[in-house]
């Protein structure tokens, strides 16, 4: 796996992808496969927590009754 401190989540993403099509192929040993299939374990919490992260940033502009921009978390509307 690529080291964490250069791991973006768009490099983890086609990572998984690769791990993906590579388990799909029903070819490697079991071992493999198991190991694999932890990697990819790894980059979906991985790329789940960038997502978290990137939504807790959102903000979203409004206006007020008095024709003022105001701004709130994203969440704070749903």
């Amino acid at each position: 796996m690529t080291n964490d401190k250069t791991l973006t989540f768009e490099s983890a993403s086609a990572r998984l992808e690769e791990i993906v099509r590579m388990l799909e192929k029903g070819n490697l040993s079991l071992d493999d496969s198991l190991s694999l299939y932890e990697e990819g374990v790894s980059l979906v919490r991985f790329c789940n927590s960038a997502l978290e992260n990137a939504e807790r940033k959102i903000k979203v502009l409004s206006k007020n009754e008095n024709g003022e921009m105001t701004e709130k978390d994203f969440f704070e509307n749903a």
